[in-house]
């Protein structure tokens, strides 16, 4: 396995990304102890973890949503109590 000094893995960091992907696992080392050992993800790691839209037709906004509690917001601005 590759071991590479914090410095090198600094200015090569491109290439040692594009190998690890490749399944070359290497380590990066700080003054010759090794600090880390870099693999690459496995499929599923890959994936995003946010999914837009992932409960569609699961909940249902009202109408009035942007007028709800408007009347307890002007009454807050004016000063008055709810």
């Amino acid at each position: 396995m590759l071991t590479v000094n914090i410095h090198d893995a600094k200015t090569q960091l491109s290439r040692l990304v594009d190998q690890a992907a490749r399944g070359e696992t290497f380590i990066i080392a700080k003054a010759g102890k090794p600090m880390v050992k870099v693999v690459p993800l496995e499929a599923g790691d890959r994936e995003t973890a946010c999914r837009l839209g992932f409960m569609a037709g699961e909940i249902s906004v009202p109408d009035d949503f942007d007028r709800m509690g408007s009347d307890m917001i002007t009454e807050l601005f004016d000063g008055k109590t709810a």
